[in-house]
């Protein structure tokens, strides 16, 4: 059986998307943040060596990063499912947003938390001058980068109600997380398209059950 390393309020979410998608057995190991750093416990280093989420243990495997724990599930236990047929547009559609959501989306918006806590975890003495480095690296490259980014995914979600064309997949999961994140963070959620996506994916009774087993998501 699957067992899902879960972190509370991480990108492990989506791997509970999923299994409940596919209607699979699985086991629920939760670990949770520091409530000061926000960082993964120490314990998640006994599972993988980085000690991060998510991280799945199947049998003698251990897989860690979202994308690469998506694509082992479809490939094993999928039977065809949430995943277009090779050689189609859509399947290529359906490679690209799954690199895509932690490679280019993620980037911008991590940098836009970073910057964000920054002024809050400075030395009293040089608070100011922080504060004042990361508005301008906020200002000058993070928010243009988020813009860009957000226009780009409200004018895919123009060309087709999911992102790999017209039928749900695991694209779809894949990219909840950054827009999750973006709407939260960045005012993704101003996006009209953007909206309706989120509240399609929330309104899915495998997302709803997918909380019920993962915990408190604050993204949701």
């Amino acid at each position: 059986m699957i067992v899902v390393h879960h972190l509370n309020n991480s990108r492990s979410q989506r791997v509970l998307w999923l299994l409940e998608e596919l209607g699979l057995p699985y086991e629920v190991k939760r670990y949770e943040r520091d409530a000061k750093t926000m960082l993964a416990p120490p314990a998640l280093l006994a599972i993988h060596p980085l000690g991060k989420s998510p991280v799945i243990t199947d049998g003698d495997k251990t897989l860690a990063e979202t994308g690469a724990i998506i694509a082992y599930v479809i490939e094993t236990y999928g039977q065809g499912r949430l995943i277009p047929p090779a050689g189609t547009p859509e399947r290529l559609r359906w490679t690209y947003w799954l690199h895509y959501a932690e490679g280019s989306a993620m980037t911008p918006l991590l940098l836009k938390l970073v910057f964000t806590a920054l002024p809050a975890r400075a030395p009293g003495l040089l608070k100011g001058l922080v504060k004042a480095i990361a508005a301008r690296a906020q200002s000058g490259f993070v928010d243009p980068q988020l813009k860009l980014h957000l226009d780009y995914w409200d004018a895919e979600l123009a060309k087709s109600a999911w992102f790999a064309g017209p039928d749900f997949t695991a694209a779809d999961i894949m990219m909840s997380f950054p827009l999750e994140a973006g709407a939260a963070r960045a005012g993704a959620g101003s996006r009209p398209r953007v909206k309706a996506f989120l509240e399609r994916i929330h309104a899915r009774p495998a997302y709803k059950a997918a909380l019920e087993r993962g915990g408190p998501y604050d993204y949701a």
